[in-house]
């Protein structure tokens, strides 16, 4: 039980732990926190699975949450960082860092290990779903500051031109048809904004 409780302590600091890349675009504390994100991911990965479900794939819906919920653990020792931070670490770098806090966090022996790995590696198709509700909810979000009236942020957008979450068939026509209804409604803000 301590182990658990140090956990769920050490995880308090993502409602803290703004979303590095809206302070860098100028927008205010309070724009976003890593666990508003995680909320988004989680409630996109949920709906996107039941879609699936509906039509007729088999989806894990427990191992798509959970998976959902512990993906950015890791930020709450390593910090938020940004695209442009991987640019000067490097992604090898920063994947390793993530994987190392992710295993201080969860005490190196524990299932949620086996979760992360596969979020990491792609390697399920609910860690291909996660991924792609990750960029699904930050596009969500993207959106909805736009229609606020940010701008600046038409960088946000260029992961949508051509995603690859490596999925096939329903699920790569479900994934690809939410991310065409997010270019359709910004294609709307941007024109009522000219």
């Amino acid at each position: 039980m301590r182990d658990t409780l140090a956990t769920l302590i050490e995880l308090q600091r993502l409602k803290r732990l703004e979303r590095t890349g809206w302070i860098l675009r100028g927008l205010p504390n309070g724009t976003e926190s890593v666990a508003a994100h995680s909320f988004g991911v989680a409630v996109t990965a949920m709906l996107l699975g039941d879609e699936l479900i509906e039509r007729g794939v088999e989806v894990d819906s427990e191992k798509l949450l959970r998976t959902a919920l512990l993906h950015d653990w890791a930020e709450s020792r390593v910090g938020d960082m940004p695209r442009t931070a991987t640019n000067y670490f490097g992604a090898d770098i920063r994947r390793q860092a993530e994987a190392e806090a992710f295993k201080d966090i969860v005490h190196s022996a524990s299932p949620y290990l086996e979760l992360y790995d596969g979020y990491e590696h792609r390697s399920s198709l609910e860690a291909r779903l996660v991924k792609a509700a990750d960029v699904i909810d930050l596009l969500i979000q993207v959106l909805a500051l736009e229609r606020a009236g940010a701008r600046g942020l038409d960088e946000f957008w260029e992961v949508a031109e051509k995603p690859d979450f490596q999925l096939e068939g329903i699920a790569r026509e479900c994934v690809d048809g939410f991310v065409a209804s997010l270019l359709k409604a910004r294609s709307e803000v941007v024109g009522s904004n000219q």
